[in-house]
């Protein structure tokens, strides 16, 4: 199972069995919650109403009294009180009075008059001046008709004459009881869906920086150009950095060997037609010779110094991640600056450049990179064109890409040598001298256009030459 799957799994247990276990307890602190706050109120309204009725109780009155006669018209009221969306229409309480024994004097319902209630616990607590409450079943197998009872004593002159018992319905409670079950469910489901959304949007981020360092790790063992993520926070940062450290230590170390290998490798044949000349002048041959050895030393040399300094710019190109210095330029503007510079060499061959633009869109990159890249593919060109032959150069679209596309009327490129053309070092004879350049100028062209983005190909032109292609992405 993915990583961040068995994240978001963990965090969601973890989140889900907490939020149970709170909502659970507010499940189950509601409804006592409730009835608490209702005997609190009972017992507030209880000794009041006793207070009230200790004239009446002791004029023997109670029964036909004043006092009987507003309870009943309270009772007798229809009320249209809107509490939290929960509509109450009547009074629900009972109200009961004994005498100082327990037996009932008066029933706002009239039902238990003449009763003996002094075995409640509620009454005989009152009785004695304590706080009396019960709660007792009407139905003893229906829960839904416990009633509350709370009772005070019902003094008169500094004397306890009786008690006042009030009942409460706990039927009356049950739609706030349920109103605060269901405002529980729904903070609870609602709780459980930020959890959730919270957690999908932790792994997603997860998911996406592992996801970025994976495509980094993968891109490095391609040999591809990346650079290392560093915005999935500061411990992921840390070891895309160090990832990054271990790939330039370890491209370094092979980076060189390989190098040191294949420099030593060109190096040997101008090395070896350099001493072998010296050796030759050594024995002071005659000026045609000499003439003729000292020009294969020169030459020679300026291979050498040319393969150092292709090999010098390749290097620093292939240890870049990304161009440096770089400043949007118009392609057209980029190679009328490379024809310029290669004016002197289409003269010396009676060549013509043609140029068409078909697209010059802005592009963004290192101008000296790119301008090196296309005077290498323009100096190819120059290399096999025939005398006094024509260069296409065309700047056209590619999607969201702008190509370089340079085509020469040469003789093209052998089917065995495509594949191997932009290979370090692999060269082609030239036409007109036989000779061999470094091998180092396509490849330099190929890490360029990587280096930005892009890719750089070559093939043989159906009506005939060469024609390589160099793009990157438009600005």
């Amino acid at each position: 199972m993915n990583i961040s799957i068995r994240l978001f799994f963990g965090f969601f247990l973890i989140v889900g069995l907490a939020a149970w276990f709170v909502l659970n307890i507010f499940a189950q602190e509601s409804e006592p919650g409730i009835r608490q706050a209702t005997e609190e109120t009972l017992v507030d309204t209880a000794q009041v109403l006793a207070e009230m009725a200790a004239p009446d109780l002791a004029a023997g009155r109670i029964a036909d009294g004043p006092f009987a006669e507003a309870v009943r018209e309270a009772l007798q009221r229809r009320l249209q009180a809107k509490i939290f969306e929960v509509l109450k229409e009547s009074v629900d309480l009972r109200i009961y009075i004994t005498d100082a024994k327990g037996i009932v004097v008066y029933d706002s319902k009239g039902a238990a008059v003449g009763e003996d209630f002094s075995r409640w616990r509620d009454i005989v607590r009152a009785l004695r001046g304590e706080y009396g409450a019960r709660q007792t079943r009407d139905n003893p197998d229906d829960p839904m008709t416990s009633v509350m009872h709370v009772a005070a004593p019902v003094v008169y002159q500094g004397e306890r004459i009786g008690a006042l018992s009030l009942a409460k319905p706990m039927s009356s409670l049950v739609p706030y009881i349920e109103r605060a079950a269901d405002r529980v469910k729904s903070s609870g489901l609602i709780l459980l869906l930020a959890a959730a959304a919270i957690g999908l949007l932790f792994t997603f981020w997860l998911g996406w920086s592992i996801d970025r360092l994976r495509d980094y790790a993968r891109a490095v063992a391609s040999g591809h150009k990346a650079e290392a993520p560093t915005g999935g926070g500061r411990q992921l940062s840390e070891l895309a950095r160090a990832l990054a450290t271990m790939r330039e230590k370890l491209e370094g170390k092979q980076y060189v060997e390989r190098y040191v290998q294949n420099l030593t490798h060109e190096m040997k044949s101008p090395l070896t037609a350099i001493r072998g000349a010296a050796e030759i002048l050594a024995d002071d041959p005659p000026a045609e010779d000499r003439r003729r050895f000292i020009g294969s030393i020169a030459e020679q040399t300026e291979r050498l110094q040319a393969t150092i300094e292709r090999m010098l710019m390749l290097a620093r190109v292939e240890q870049l991640q990304a161009p440096e210095g770089q400043e949007t330029l118009f392609p057209a503007n980029l190679l009328n600056d490379c024809l310029e510079l290669r004016r002197p060499a289409l003269a010396a061959r009676s060549l013509q450049a043609e140029m068409r633009l078909d697209d010059n869109r802005p592009i963004r990159g290192d101008a000296f990179l790119l301008q090196q890249a296309l005077l290498n593919l323009l100096d190819n060109a120059i290399e096999f064109s025939p005398d006094g032959g024509v260069i296409e150069l065309v700047i056209r679209s590619r999607g969201d890409m702008v190509e370089f596309a340079i085509r020469d009327h040469g003789e093209g490129a052998p089917d065995y040598a495509l594949e191997q053309l932009f290979t370090r070092f692999y060269s082609l004879p030239r036409p007109a001298t036989g000779k061999k350049s470094s091998g180092l100028g396509l490849a330099l062209v190929r890490e360029v256009a990587r280096l930005h983005g892009g890719e750089a190909a070559f093939a043989n032109h159906p009506e005939g030459g060469g024609e390589v292609s160099f793009r990157i992405p438009a600005g």
